[in-house]
């Protein structure tokens, strides 16, 4: 059930739909450097359950164009708003793993929660992924600039030493190689511009307070990309949110605990 829909002129993002005659409908904002698939393990479930569940490749990564800019936050969430008004979708459950997190933070306050009802943050790199003088909690701004060094000189390298500290559970490493060729269906140039949002992406912690519609934070303890007082600050800044930490869980919870995930999202959408 995959089409693409243009999102500004000569740009054309790919949606993954599920049931579309789904009751509710969950729209998926994946992490960097991945894609919709990232959420497989949700898919093979929640539709069975009734819902109807949109995934859509960010530019740059997955089955979408590439080009070479528009990698901001406003303009990642700006896409997010078309493909929402291109399908006409209401009541929208707006979910966000990792930076797919701080684009629907961006989404919310730049759209005025436009057609979302709840919103759902998973391990999401807000307020800030790295440490700032008024922020002491993300990773040091070195990790970053390392990550865009190694993206231009050895992206495959990368990408693997990413992968190594995503889970927190045990993978196979057929897993492993699956997520590693997520990785590399992502630009190289995508890849380092939305690095380079971290550094330059202040915003954020302003967003927090725009938000009104209920709100699920749940993140791993053991996170060792978005660290946990990053959802710590979520929770403080959103009022009317709920965060639910994960004690077996690293950076990539909807997979090191996904049949608990998936309860809980459950669960939220149906409160």
């Amino acid at each position: 059930m995959g089409y693409y829909i243009e999102v500004e002129e000569n740009v054309k993002v790919y949606v993954e739909d599920l049931n579309p005659k789904g009751k509710k409908t969950i729209v998926f904002l994946h992490g960097w450097p991945g894609s919709h698939k990232l959420f497989e393990y949700q898919f093979d479930q929640l539709p069975k359950m009734g819902y109807r569940c949109i995934g859509i490749d960010q530019r740059g990564f997955g089955k979408s164009d590439k080009p070479f800019k528009g990698y901001d936050y406003n303009r990642l969430s700006d896409d997010v708003k078309a493909v929402i008004e291109a399908l006409d979708l209401k009541n929208v459950i707006l979910s966000g793993h990792s930076t797919g997190g701080a684009i629907a933070i961006r989404y919310m306050a730049r759209h005025n929660e436009a057609r979302v009802s709840k919103l759902a943050l998973f391990a999401a790199a807000a307020p800030s992924l790295i440490k700032r003088s008024y922020f002491p909690y993300g990773l040091e701004k070195k990790d970053v600039d390392d990550i865009i060094k190694g993206t231009y000189d050895d992206r495959p390298k990368m990408l693997r030493d990413f992968g190594n500290m995503f889970f927190f559970q045990h993978i196979t490493e057929a897993f492993s190689d699956w997520f590693f060729q997520l990785g590399l269906e992502a630009a190289g140039w995508s890849t380092a511009s939305v690095a380079n949002s971290w550094l330059n992406e202040e915003g954020l912690f302003s967003d927090l307070e725009k938000i009104n519609v209920p709100t699920l934070i749940l993140h791993g303890i053991h996170d060792k990309v978005c660290l946990f007082p990053l959802a710590q600050a979520q929770n403080q800044g959103i009022r009317n949110s709920k965060l639910i930490a994960f004690e077996s869980s690293g950076h990539g919870l909807f997979y090191d605990q996904k049949e608990k995930f998936n309860k809980e999202l459950i669960q939220f959408i149906e409160e």
